[in-house]
């Protein structure tokens, strides 16, 4: 099955920066729970969607490990459709949303 946007999420990202598809393995984490294993689906400078966690909560930061990267920063946004979507706390810099989709790149 193949996640649809809703309107809101589609008016959401033509304001924002372009997104870019991937397809790479990261590690996210929420409180104190343990680090998770996840598929990275797509990336913007703003924010990502990855594969759903049980018993991460909307409105809570995430941290997220990219390999080659230091940790990074996010708040959980939605999550339906076995799919959540976070914002990062800060836009990330272009050469390091330019790393990851060349990382991801390499490793499809």
């Amino acid at each position: 099955m193949t996640y649809q946007p809703t309107r809101q999420e589609q008016a959401d990202l033509r304001q924002r920066a372009s997104r870019a598809e991937v397809s790479l393995t990261c590690e996210v984490r929420q409180g104190q729970r343990p680090w998770a294993k996840v598929l990275l689906h797509d990336i913007s400078e703003t924010g990502f969607r990855i594969d759903w966690r049980p018993g991460f909560d909307i409105g809570k930061p995430i941290y997220v490990k990219i390999p080659g990267l230091q940790l990074l920063n996010a708040m959980l946004r939605w999550k339906r459709e076995g799919m959540i979507g976070c914002e990062f706390t800060s836009k990330l810099y272009a050469p390091v949303y330019d790393h990851i989709v060349r990382q991801s790149q390499i490793e499809g």
